[in-house]
């Protein structure tokens, strides 16, 4: 069974985390542009890319391409927290961007062992 993943919600959030963390990028120090920033922003479009990609595969191609968004969202959480250490963003910032992501995560999750 093939997906549309433009009416999935997990493709939606995706996107949603992809677009506030652009926005969040705009006030990180130039010196991050090349470093933190851009591995931050590759992995927030890699959460709705894969969705999009593995949508058009069978449901076991899926079930890994939904692997490789989940282990971009974590990756995503974890260069977040370094942001937060360096003071790039502050505690009302991560916590707000955390909680939708694990959200994401979940709602990922479920939606994979739906296809097993």
């Amino acid at each position: 069974m093939r997906h549309n993943y433009k009416n999935l919600k997990i493709w939606q959030m995706g996107i949603s985390i992809a677009n506030d963390i652009s926005d969040l990028l705009l006030d990180f120090p130039k010196h991050e542009r090349y470093d933190l920033s851009s591995q931050i922003s590759r992995c927030s479009v890699s959460m709705p890319s894969n969705i999009a990609e593995g949508s058009s595969r069978t449901d076991k191609s899926f079930s890994h391409f939904l692997d490789i968004s989940l282990g971009s969202s974590f990756e995503l959480i974890t260069q977040l927290l370094i942001a937060k250490y360096r003071k790039h963003i502050n505690e009302t910032q991560f916590n707000q961007l955390e909680i939708k992501i694990e959200e994401f995560q979940r709602m990922t999750m479920g939606f994979q062992n739906g296809l097993k």
